[in-house]
């Protein structure tokens, strides 16, 4: 069974409800960008970690949704997704050399472009590496994608980032890390570019976890 086939379907109108970018508006209050850099580094300095949400994907034409597992130590990566409906799921792992995708018709494939291998197999455009670095409301490496462009809002917190086409808005943030010493990181986010979105509601976060 392919990805997209057990993916749970929902209606696009489902997905991309509350998924449509759109132009940040100004700040309600003025930013101290100082303190929003040194938020930046504090959950930039957080390579190791894992999180545990939801996520919702569509092309424009085709969505789909699932349950998502995700452990990063720095360039390595084990993403698990998995369709409680279907009872269907499939893991890519890898680091900044390529990655493996298990779980898919046919056995595991590899490749070094772990974004074109998604594509090919599962016709989802997903950004993993960046992504990486972008759920924890942080630039990608500029060598690689290019610099990022962030507007700031409330908290000193992003509440957009573009890089590399992609446009990413932060809908809402956990605050609750803060009151264990933790940077504040995103709860709710949406990637977009073109007619790509993935949408990511994050449940858990939790600093530390080795793939």
């Amino acid at each position: 069974m392919t990805i997209r086939a057990f993916l749970a379907p929902v209606a696009m109108a489902l997905i991309l409800a509350g998924c449509v970018s759109q132009p940040p508006r100004a700040p309600d209050v003025p930013v101290d960008h100082a303190q929003a850099r040194a938020q930046d580094e504090r959950r930039a300095a957080l390579t190791n970690w894992s999180l545990s949400g939801r996520i919702a994907v569509s092309n424009g034409k085709q969505g789909g949704s699932g349950r998502i597992d995700w452990q990063q130590s720095g360039e390595r990566y084990t993403v698990s997704l998995s369709a409680p409906v279907t009872r269907q799921s499939w893991r890519l792992s890898g680091d900044g050399t390529g990655g493996r995708l298990d779980g898919i018709e046919g056995g595991p494939r590899e490749a070094a472009d772990v974004e074109a291998l998604l594509r090919e197999t599962t016709g989802w455009n997903i950004p993993v590496r960046a992504l990486a670095d972008w759920v924890r409301g942080v630039g990608a490496d500029p060598a690689r994608f290019g610099e990022a462009r962030i507007v700031y809002g409330e908290g000193n917190r992003p509440v957009r980032l573009v890089q590399a086409g992609w446009t990413i808005d932060f809908a809402q943030w956990q605050a609750e890390a803060a009151a264990t010493g933790g940077p504040v990181l995103p709860a709710r986010l949406t990637a977009t570019l073109g007619d790509a979105r993935v949408r990511l509601i994050i449940d858990q976060w939790t600093p530390g976890v080795t793939p």
